[in-house]
Parts: structure tokens; sequence; C-alpha cells
């Protein structure tokens, strides 16, 4: 299930209306079967604040994120395999400053939630989750993954004189 809660994101009518709606679930579903999750998943898309205070909360970080993962307990993963949350305001900045659309960007930070659902960890292992994000991203035909692009921007940015 995917909820949408009121944000200010300027691009917030690309993922609210039914048929935008409708695409997500769709690729969601996909998604969730090519990385392996046998249980739902829930998507709350929402704003930079909510993100925030769930950061703080569950991971002590008092800030903003993109997309953060949930895991279901292990019990109840084959019905449930866990939540995501999403901030709308994030995703819309990122999806400007990559030159694509809020709904594409919305995609990218799905599968990224998608595969720390299913216990990847880009963080802690040797470029496993890197590997499978990029063949995934490639398989839905998605841009540059958020790996990659984590590891580009600053490369790219010390090019452009950019500390």
């Amino acid at each position: 299930m995917i909820t949408i809660e009121p944000t200010r994101s300027p691009d917030h009518h690309t993922v609210d209306s039914a048929a935008a709606r409708a695409s997500l679930a769709a690729f969601l579903l996909r998604a969730r079967k090519a990385v392996g999750l046998a249980g739902q998943v829930d998507v709350l898309l929402t704003s930079d604040a909510a993100v925030r205070r769930l950061n703080r909360a569950f991971r002590r970080k008092d800030k903003p994120t993109d997309v953060l993962s949930f895991p279901a307990p292990p019990e109840i993963a084959a019905q449930h395999a866990g939540d995501l949350a999403i901030s709308l305001e994030t995703a819309a900045r990122q999806a400007g400053q990559f030159g694509h659309s809020l709904a594409l960007e919305v995609r990218i930070l799905l599968l990224h939630g998608l595969l720390h659902l299913a216990g990847e960890d880009h963080e802690t292992d040797h470029g496993e989750m890197a590997a499978r994000e990029a063949e995934l991203r490639h398989r839905f035909r998605l841009p540059a993954t958020l790996i990659q692009r984590a590891t580009a921007l600053p490369a790219a940015a010390t090019r452009r004189g950019r500390p």
C-alpha cells in the first residue's frame, strides 16, 4: 500500500494522481518480486519533517534523508516484508539535480529501500548491494543508483572546483 501525505513539494502532483499512484504501485509490486521479498511492503510518501522525525527516532540521526527502510521481524516477513518512508521534498530536489521526474526518483528510492528490506546494506557489504541495485536499475530502465550517485557526486563536485 502506498500512502501519500501532503507536502510542500512543487512537483507533488506528479505522484498524487490516481494514474501515478497506480503506476507506482505496479512498479512496487514488480520491484518487490525482483528483489525477492515475499511479504507486502507499505510505503509512506511524506515530508522532510516527517522523515526527519522517523530518522531521529529510529536511527538517532537528526536530519531528513531520502528513504528509510524498516524491515519486519523474520517471524512475519513472509506476510509483511516491512515499511518504507520516502521524503517527497528530498526526492523532488534530487530529481531536479539529476534532471528527471519526481516519479522516476521515487522509483529509484523504492528500489533502494526494497534492497534494504531484503537485508542488503551498502554501508557494511563489499559492493554486493551496489551490484544488485545496478542490475535491477538496468532491468527497470532506471538511471544511476543511489549508491553510484553518492560516490560520483563528491568527485564531480571536486572536478568543478567545489570541496
